[in-house]
């Protein structure tokens, strides 16, 4: 099962050439910088946009082919879609602009009664929009987009205009929504904390061009993609809580059999969460050192490393296990420990440095 995406097309003083594919379910994510063509792809799947050349399929249905002469209106495509604004009717209650997604859609497996359950918006069904927060709105405007029971939802940077707090209360229901509904989703956005929270792949996208494609964790752990030359650089891996140790205040977790120590977390034991190892945060060492605070040491084996000329460091991609760390030292460091693919290293960071966030 795949969302499969080509186009081409051309602007005044920009050209579009982009191609990529993604398993689903899932949230595939297009990030890049402001500029780079993300919402263009956004505006052709939902049939907004007719570019020159175009393929877009989901799971084998296809939504446009131009070479083909395939091009289904807008409203023939099953595609939910939520912008930066709500855009809610502002003369209906958060209820009748719900149903509004439903009136004219297809019968489908999506309740109303479940979308208001799945988005906590019960309290607000005889509101109007004018009286709800921009978090609260933007949840209505997903649960419109919700019942139309779309086959593929469209999301194009919907928490751009909330401010961190609205975002912070935001992005658990999302986070909840592509669990519990399990569709295929294509998420722009440019935050690298919606990236880490929600996505499952990631399409960068960098002046109309794909850099790269590929799982979250296959392209966080990347030191020479654009990623890895931000200042929050850093590897996102699946783990499940493993143990809790309350006496250490530790909870134990497991990445694909590599034992990561992090602060005591409140998640039950089994469940899944997603770790984020910045790169700043990680030592490299030749031998395993002896009386430290650094509760995570870790042999690993080097695999690549990526010059980060402007930071005068270096990225030095790292296996532990079946998972990638990334880390950002001197070069001076990679000289002195004669760094190079392939060389055994000892991996270390401290457990306070670990972020972790439900799965």
């Amino acid at each position: 099962m795949t969302l499969s995406v080509a186009l081409r097309h051309r602007f005044a003083g920009a050209a579009m050439d982009m191609r990529f594919e993604a398993p689903t379910p899932g949230v595939t994510m297009l990030f890049g910088p402001s500029g780079a063509g993300k919402s263009t792809v956004i505006a052709a799947a939902a049939g907004l946009l007719r570019p020159e050349l175009c393929h877009i399929a989901v799971d084998g249905r296809v939504l446009a082919d131009t070479e083909a002469g395939i091009w289904l209106p807008p409203e023939r495509r099953r595609v939910g879609l939520v912008f930066q604004d709500a855009r809610l009717f502002p003369h209906m209650s958060v209820a009748t602009n719900l149903r509004y997604g439903q009136r004219r859609a297809p019968a489908g497996p999506i309740g109303f009664d479940d979308v208001v359950e799945l988005l906590g918006i019960g309290a607000l069904l005889e509101r109007r929009p004018r009286t709800l927060s921009g978090g609260e709105r933007q949840r209505v405007a997903i649960g419109r987009a919700l019942l139309a029971q779309p086959l593929l939802l469209l999301m194009d940077e919907p928490l751009a205009s909330l401010d961190a707090a609205r975002k912070a209360e935001i992005l658990p229901y999302l986070a909840r929504l592509k669990t519990a509904l399990r569709l295929p989703v294509l998420y722009v956005t440019h935050a690298l904390e919606e990236m880490v929270r929600l996505a499952d792949s990631v399409v960068l996208i960098e002046a109309g061009r794909v850099v790269a494609a590929g799982s979250l964790a296959e392209i966080a752990a990347r030191g020479d993609l654009p990623l890895g030359l931000r200042d929050d650089a850093g590897a996102v891996f699946a783990a499940r809580v493993a143990a809790h140790d309350t006496a250490r205040r530790l909870t134990r977790l497991d990445a694909a059999g590599t034992p990561i120590l992090v602060p005591l977390v409140a998640n039950a034991i089994g469940t899944g969460v997603r770790v984020r190892v910045p790169a700043r945060e990680v030592i490299l060492a030749r031998e395993a050192p002896v009386g430290i605070s650094v509760q995570n040491v870790l042999p690993g084996t080097v695999r690549a490393i990526t010059e980060d000329a402007p930071r005068h460091a270096a990225l030095v991609e790292v296996m532990t296990g079946s998972r990638a760390v990334l880390a950002r030292v001197t070069p001076d460091a990679v000289e002195r420990l004669g760094l190079a693919p392939g060389a055994g290293v000892i991996v270390m960071f401290k457990s306070v440095g670990v972020e972790v966030t439900p799965e």
